[in-house]
This record gives C-alpha cells, structure tokens and sequence, in this order.
C-alpha cells in the first residue's frame, strides 16, 4: 500500500460481541475458519499493510479471546487488548478502541493519521482492499470512508443514504429505516476509515436515540456530514468479501469461500490437485512444489508436505509432517513425521510421536503411536527398511 499521507494507519477491530446466533458457548471471534479462528484472518489482512498499531476490542469472553490473540496473532502486528464492559454498540466500542491508541500521557500518538474500524467477524476481507479503502480516503481528504457494496438482496443491512450532490450523508439501520430507505441497494459493509482527530469528537455528539439504545458507529457518518466534512464511499468489487458471520449457516458459506481462495493460492504455486472440491488444507499449512493432493486430502492445523511428496486419496493429516517425495495413501497421520522418500498405507495410522524414517515403509493396516514411545525407531513405525509396496 503507497500512502498518500504521511500519517501514520492505525486499526480497531471490533470483537467484543457475544455472538448469540452461534449458538455456542465458544464467543463468535474464536469460531475456526480453515483451522483459524475469524478474528485472526482480519489480522492476517491487516498484517499485510503497513499498520503501526492494531487495537481489538474485547468483550464476551474477554479473556479467552485475549488468549487466543496473544497465542496466535500475527508477530508482525503491534496489537493491543481494551475491554469493552458493557456491550452497547458499535459506536461505544469503537470509542473504547481509542483509548487503546493514546500514549501514556493519554494523548493520542498521531492525531493526523487515519484509523481503520472493521469487525472481527468479516475474516473474508482481502489485504488489497483494505489498501484500497485507505488510498481512496487519502487521495479525497475525506473525514471518513465508508467501504460499502451494492447486492441484489440488502436484508439485514444498514442503507446508504447520499445527497443531492451524491455524497454520503447518513448510514441508517435496516430496522430503523423507512419504507423507501429499504428499497436502497447500496449497504454498508462496517468497514471505515477515518481521521484520527475527528473520529473520537465525532462519537461524543453520537446519542443512543434508536430503538435498540445503542451507539451505533454509523451515526458518526451524519454527525460528520453534518459538520461539513466529506464522506465518501468505496464500493467493495465482491460483496463476498465484506460478509459477516453471525451463524453457522454463513460460516459454512465463509469457510467454502476461504478454502476456494486456499486452493487456488497453492495451486498457482506449484501444487497438484485432483479434485479441489474434494481437497480440504487449513490456512496455516505449507505445501512445497510439486505436491501432489488425491481426492479426498483434508490438511489440518500446522502440517507441512515437502517437495514432491503425494497425499491421498482419502488421507487426514493434522499436526504432520511430510518430507520430500514421500506417499501418504488412504490413511490418517496426527502429529506423526514422515521422512523424505517414505511410504504410509494404505488404511495405516500414525498416532502421535510416531516417526517413519526416511525411505522406510509403514504397512497396510498398521497402527502407532505415543504409547510406543521408547522403541526403536523403526519398530514404533512398524516400517520395513527399503521396502516398497
């Protein structure tokens, strides 16, 4: 991303949400995606700009969504955790996210800069449009930029109401708006971007007068508006990207739309696979060129596959690794090391611990794991030196 202005970009991620349409006890920033809990695949796009500090708002939950973050973050990313006690609305939360960003002297480090707030619940936002969003604000001077879309079916989203002139001048709630109001294509994506020094001003004069008693984020767009400065508004090229999870339906929707992108990334690297729509490999596993995947190949969690080395079919691997030109055929690995040039299966399982030397084979129907610990390495592998199926 070339910034237009030498302000410094700051973020707040909004994730303090209980997340009650999950229906589960787990809060809904930590629901996995590709291996990945949502929050994190934000981070991983803010990671990919030059983003001086990251602040994500907690909330349900706080403390094992903080675990989480500060287990599985990005390293490159200065992320920092503010609580937000009491959930009452977007708006609130944001203004807590800011105190995130003051110093210790409780000024803030850069009030010219700009400061990107999205939720923790849109993990399928692309690093270039975040970039996007940014650049367009800069280049227009606007006091804030909202990123929005233009779908077929806009229940459920809060409308874009623009001017005589075209420009934004209020953002209003789908359960808040009229008749006409709802007949709007243009949504808000509750992704922005505003100018550090009018965003905390802007969200003092923001009042609880809808019907829900909340603070809505999104009444800082009149609020702004009506002060005189520009709002302007990017349209999103996918709506796809903007999508929120709020339950398990769209999760199932999110993660189909994920694994695509997976696939595809590998597979414009060099990687072989028979069947994408059949081949399932988590966002923090590394392939090498020329892996080949069959059909029926799910990589989970940390599993790394080395140059030349085939999968499948109908293999599960969680926590493995695969060295060079080693074969992995109908069989499940969790936690296990295959050495370069191996053979595994088919119908075998490698527990944890277990370890297949290099060039040895594991046979048909075999099973092993931790509690062989302590034996030979060949023996605990039940692997033939040398041999071949």
């Amino acid at each position: 991303m070339s910034p237009v202005s030498a302000g410094q970009l700051s973020a707040i991620v909004l994730a303090a949400g209980e997340g009650t349409r999950m229906r589960s006890q787990r809060p809904k920033p930590l629901h996995r995606l590709c291996g990945r809990a949502m929050v994190l695949h934000v981070l991983d796009a803010l990671a990919e700009l030059d983003v001086e500090r990251v602040v994500v708002v907690v909330g349900h939950r706080a403390e094992w969504v903080g675990r989480t973050l500060i287990d599985d973050a990005p390293k490159r990313l200065s992320v920092e955790l503010v609580t937000q006690d009491e959930q009452r609305g977007t708006g609130d939360a944001t203004a807590v996210g800011l105190t995130g960003l003051l110093d210790e002297t409780g000024v803030g480090d850069d009030q010219e800069g700009d400061v990107v707030v999205l939720p923790g619940d849109t993990p399928l936002v692309r690093p270039a449009t975040i970039a996007a969003l940014v650049r367009h604000h800069r280049e227009h001077q606007a006091g804030a930029t909202l990123l929005t879309a233009e779908v077929a079916n806009a229940d459920g989203y809060g409308r874009i109401v623009r001017g005589k002139d075209g420009s934004v001048v209020r953002v209003v709630e789908e359960r808040d708006a009229t008749f006409e109001e709802r007949q709007i294509t243009e949504v808000n994506t509750s992704i922005y971007c505003f100018r550090r020094s009018v965003l905390a001003p802007s969200l003092r004069r923001v009042r609880p007068v809808n019907e829900q008693g909340e603070y809505y984020l999104t009444d800082v767009v009149e609020v702004l508006s009506g002060a005189g400065y520009k709002v302007e508004a990017l349209a999103v090229a996918d709506p796809m990207e903007a999508a929120g999870v709020n339950d398990r339906a769209q999760l199932a929707v999110a993660e189909a739309e994920l694994r695509d992108r997976i696939n595809e990334r590998w597979m414009r690297r060099g990687v072989t696979m028979w069947d994408p729509e059949r081949t399932y490999v988590d966002a923090e596993v590394r392939l090498s060129a020329d892996v080949t995947l069959l059909p029926g190949v799910i990589l989970r969690g940390a599993c790394t596959v080395g140059e030349g080395a085939e999968i499948g079919p109908e293999s599960t691997l969680l926590d493995t690794q695969v060295g060079e030109r080693a074969e992995v055929c109908h069989s499940v690995c969790i936690g296990a090391v295959v050495g370069a040039g191996a053979r595994v299966g088919p119908f075998s399982t490698l527990g944890p611990g277990a370890r297949v030397g290099s060039g040895e084979s594991v046979p048909p129907f075999t099973s092993l794991g931790a509690e062989l610990h302590g034996l030979d390495p060949g023996i605990r592998a039940g692997a033939r030196p040398g041999a071949r199926r």
